[in-house]
């Protein structure tokens, strides 16, 4: 299954692909801030959403 990880703020899509990535680590790779709107990313486990494919 497929992980995106995007910002809250404007949703540019920070990370998309089959293997898994922490999101410390698209964070570290954007240099802790979103490359679209700037705002200042961190991960918050509540605001983690899962989604199944539709069959």
């Amino acid at each position: 299954m497929p992980q995106k990880i995007v910002c809250e703020v404007c949703g540019e899509v920070l990370y998309k692909g089959v293997d898994l990535k922490p999101p410390e680590e698209v964070i570290q790779q954007f240099g802790g801030n979103c490359p679209k709107c700037g705002k200042k990313l961190n991960f918050n486990a509540e605001k983690v959403e899962i989604k199944g494919n539709k069959k």
